[in-house]
């Protein structure tokens, strides 16, 4: 899925700069990338908070229109108010098209329920860890990573290197030589 924002410069900076602009609808943002210096922005409220709710929006290539000049951009961190559902403030980077980026993808469990650890021993896969650090190129960031529990049984311990990468995809830890555990599945063994 592909995401379009806009964009304005912001001029007026500070902490009543930027109440001022929540309260217009706006939210104050940060766009920074290697070969440029950071630039204070403003984008539409509403459009980043609906966004930032899908869990794609975290991962995919943004199309950030700011001044009439679109940069493919992704989201590095955001900030939400603590008890209002508001987007607080929200930093975008530039990415360059050939140089491969360090990103957190979420990892999702799939065929647990028809293993043999859920139908016949009674157990559960619990998952410990949600997300996977990974590097890619920008156009192979997938939108999310999927562990197969398919023929897990009760006892297992599911690593990263039982994730299937996508092409052009491969782990940060495992490259370090550190194959961490993400799943583990419970049961009584028979």
């Amino acid at each position: 899925m592909s995401y379009e924002i806009q964009a304005t410069v912001r001029e007026a900076q500070g902490t009543g700069a930027s109440r001022r602009l929540r309260r217009e609808g706006q939210t104050p943002a940060v766009l920074y990338g290697e070969d440029q210096k950071p630039v204070a922005i403003a984008v539409d409220h509403k459009t980043v908070y609906y966004a930032l709710e899908k869990e794609t929006f975290h991962t995919a290539l943004i199309k950030l229109s700011l001044d009439g000049k679109t940069q493919d951009v992704i989201v590095r961190d955001f900030q939400m108010h603590p008890f209002r559902q508001e987007v607080q403030h929200i930093d975008f980077q530039v990415v360059d098209a050939d140089k491969p980026l360090k990103i957190r993808v979420p990892l999702h469990i799939v065929n647990a329920e028809s293993s043999q650890a859920v139908k016949l021993q009674g157990g559960r896969v619990s998952m410990l860890a949600t997300t996977v650090e990974v590097l890619a190129l920008p156009k192979n960031i997938p939108a999310v990573l999927e562990l197969d529990c398919g023929s897990v049984v009760a006892g297992d311990i599911l690593h990263l290197s039982d994730i299937k990468f996508p092409e052009g995809v491969e782990s940060v830890s495992l490259k370090r030589n550190t194959n961490l555990a993400v799943a583990t599945v419970t049961g009584k063994k028979r």
